[in-house]
């Protein structure tokens, strides 16, 4: 039984904010900056946006692209560690706002950047069971970092729907396994309250991204004996641009192989919604019968490493929504001032 991607849909705010106004602010080197993280502008939250309106609208371009009644959907799981609400669920609102609502089930999910591929993983065990039809899984953000902080370079805004389902006729992409790679590191972290996460800074890297990213690859191509050059395409993490090129090289995947899906230099990290805003964009122009690799990393910390094969129906549905380059196109460029107001970053006491 073939279990995979029914449909798919992203959504990136307009608003941008480059790499040298925020650098401007604080006195730092932008250029250096660039260069180190390979991110050169991020996306950023209009006033009224929040990691529920952006799941809504990349679930609402997920169902124009499918063209299944939402009825159908048993299942709706939003992953994201900007949720609105501290007790009230993201998932509810979403499945309201496409219709999926009343017979169906609904959780939030938290587990830093690989909450999405989380839901991912919950709702393919969901439709193999048969418990539901189709299951919809959202990874989305409005990331935050504290002013001056490493992470206000990078924590961006966006986020991405996969439609899961079992149907054949149904499937644009099949997900042939899954691999995770769990373990207790505290290299990230926000208390409940806290405005702003915290973290152990450049230590972090090896300890937390790279061996948590590298386990959980090496583990699913051995687990399915495939190695690098299998693979037409491969998406890591996003944390910024250095990290996933690296990890790449350290797997024997190409730069070819990233380059389709590496969109953090132009948007940011969008925590939740990166790894699948690189499958995303991978799908927007991948061939029937290309084979994507992709892990997604989340900390804390842990890795989710897919295996998927793209069928011919991602010709029929890929251009009933905005791909990814679309989003991304058009931006609209504002100051620090404005960054912050849009952020919640100016706060009466």
């Amino acid at each position: 039984m073939a279990i995979g991607i029914v449909s798919y849909g992203a959504y990136v705010p307009r608003y941008r904010i480059k790499i040298e106004e925020i650098a401007r602010l604080w006195g730092d080197d932008a250029e250096a900056l660039k260069n180190g993280l390979m991110v050169y502008e991020k996306s950023v939250p209009d006033i009224d946006e929040d990691a529920a309106t952006i799941a809504v609208e990349a679930a609402r371009n997920a169902m124009i692209r499918s063209g299944v009644d939402p009825s159908r959907i048993g299942a709706v799981y939003t992953g994201s560690e900007s949720h609105p609400y501290a007790v009230k669920p993201t998932s509810t609102i979403v499945a309201q706002a496409i219709g999926a609502t009343p017979v169906m089930t609904a959780a939030d999910f938290e587990f830093a950047c690989k909450a999405g591929t989380a839901a991912v993983q919950a709702c393919m065990g969901l439709v193999g069971s048969g418990m539901v039809d189709l299951g919809l899984a959202i990874g989305a953000d409005v990331s935050q970092g504290a002013p001056s902080d490493a992470l206000e370079y990078t924590a961006a805004a966006g986020g991405v729907a996969c439609l899961i389902g079992k149907k054949e006729s149904e499937l644009a992409a099949i997900i042939e396994d899954t691999y995770s790679f769990t373990t207790d590191t505290p290299d990230f972290w926000r208390r409940e309250g806290m405005p702003y996460p915290e973290h152990g800074g450049r230590f972090t890297g090896e300890p937390g991204y790279f061996k948590h990213i590298t386990n959980g690859a090496k583990g699913l191509l051995e687990k399915l004996g495939t190695k690098p050059s299998d693979y037409d395409y491969a998406v890591f993490h996003q944390p910024n641009g250095k990290f996933p090129s690296k990890a790449a090289k350290m797997l024997g995947f190409t730069k070819d192989q990233i380059t389709p899906g590496l969109v953090v230099p132009k948007i940011g990290n969008t925590y939740s919604g990166s790894c699948l805003m690189g499958i995303a964009a991978t799908l927007d122009q991948a061939k029937p019968g290309d084979r994507i690799f992709a892990t997604a990393f989340g900390s804390g910390a842990g890795s989710d490493a897919f295996s998927i094969t793209v069928t011919d129906r991602i010709e029929e549905i890929r251009n009933r929504a905005p791909t990814v380059s679309e989003l991304i196109k058009d931006p609209v460029y504002i100051d620090y001032a404005r960054y912050a107001r849009h952020k919640g970053k100016i706060r009466l006491a």
